[in-house]
């Protein structure tokens, strides 16, 4: 006996399939629908759904990209500007106690600071409100601090993780 002969003996002492078989031409149609119904639901719910969802996301996230590289387009020379009239000179040593200070003074807390072999200086700022941050940039740079590298990663609505690299002027 073969392998098919064998599914066919089993089926048929199956007491879903003996129950099946006794059911009257239009319950089968009904539970038949039924079934086409319920899997179409299961295909809506854990397919098509999730799979719109992400494709939302993914929109709200390109739209948001789009906005900040406007931004960034429209701002682009200013900020060449703003790096190229840095007058003010600060020592290497200044710049740990400056950044910490007028960190303080913004309400921006800094989680960890670590320093570079180039004498750089990382900052981690959790949580940070992006215009705020962009204020006590631009408080730095006039100090003398230039950043060197910023990462910024949104958190919430305004909020930003920051990590920033700063060097002394002078």
């Amino acid at each position: 006996m073969n392998l098919r002969q064998q599914m066919r003996v089993r089926l048929a002492e199956s007491p879903l399939w003996l129950r099946w078989q006794r059911l009257q031409p239009r319950e089968r149609m009904s539970l038949t629908l039924l079934g086409a119904f319920l899997l179409v639901v299961l295909l809506y719910a854990l397919l098509w759904q999730p799979a719109q969802q992400r494709a939302r996301d993914a929109q709200a996230y390109f739209q948001q990209e789009r906005e900040l590289h406007a931004y960034m387009e429209q701002n682009t020379e200013l900020a060449r500007r703003m790096s190229r009239s840095n007058p003010v000179s600060l020592a290497p040593e200044q710049l740990q106690g400056l950044v910490t200070q007028s960190a303080q003074q913004k309400g921006l807390t800094i989680e960890s600071f670590d320093f570079g072999s180039d004498g750089s200086l990382q900052v981690t700022l959790p949580s940070a409100g992006y215009g705020t941050l962009l204020r006590w940039f631009d408080e730095l740079q006039a100090a003398g601090a230039t950043l060197a590298e910023v990462s910024l990663s949104q958190v919430g609505e305004g909020l930003v993780d920051a990590r920033v690299s700063f060097r002394a002027e002078g």
